[in-house]
């Protein structure tokens, strides 16, 4: 089993915001899979497919972004073997670069921090670039609103990278 957790904060208010990056990917990847987000599970919403064949959870943790690890760790408990795929926005990474790795760190990500705090640095993750405007606080800026054309093309690269990765 495969399990692609995409980081965001829940409710209308975060849509399309830098911070709900990891969401936006998750959103491709389940038009691409013809599934939908219908289930809740493990602190999360859940949309549930196959990749091939073998059966792919693709997960928004219903939690605020820095205590994603939660969700994560229920996860991890309730299906022991799965895979785990992390999805998460990056401001060390200039707006659209992807950085995969296997296992590491939260770095300066709250969000990944936690998952690590509550299960190790064992799983993997896509970071998707942001950037960061020196201009507005940290905290303003992650939660603001994306240019929605520029960042398509991104969304639909990281959710080819992930796709890939888990074939």
């Amino acid at each position: 089993m495969k399990i692609v957790v995409g980081l965001g904060n829940y409710g209308t208010k975060y849509e399309h915001t830098y911070h709900n990056i990891g969401f936006d990917v998750l959103d491709e990847i389940a038009g691409r899979l013809d599934i939908s987000f219908t289930k809740k599970m493990c602190k999360g919403l859940v949309a549930e497919g196959r990749l091939g064949r073998e059966k792919i959870l693709l997960v928004k943790p219903q939690t605020y972004v820095n205590l994603s690890g939660l969700c994560v760790k229920e996860l991890k408990q309730k299906f022991k073997d799965a895979r785990i795929l992390v999805i998460a926005d990056d401001i060390d990474l200039p707006k659209g670069n992807l950085r995969y790795k296997e296992h590491g760190s939260g770095g300066t990500h709250n969000g990944l921090r936690n998952i690590v705090e509550e299960i190790g640095e064992d799983f993997e993750r896509l970071r998707v670039g942001i950037g960061r405007d020196i201009f507005m606080d940290l905290a303003d800026y992650v939660l603001s609103k994306y240019d929605r054309e520029y960042f398509a093309p991104i969304i639909s690269k990281a959710a080819d990278e992930v796709l890939n990765r888990l074939k």
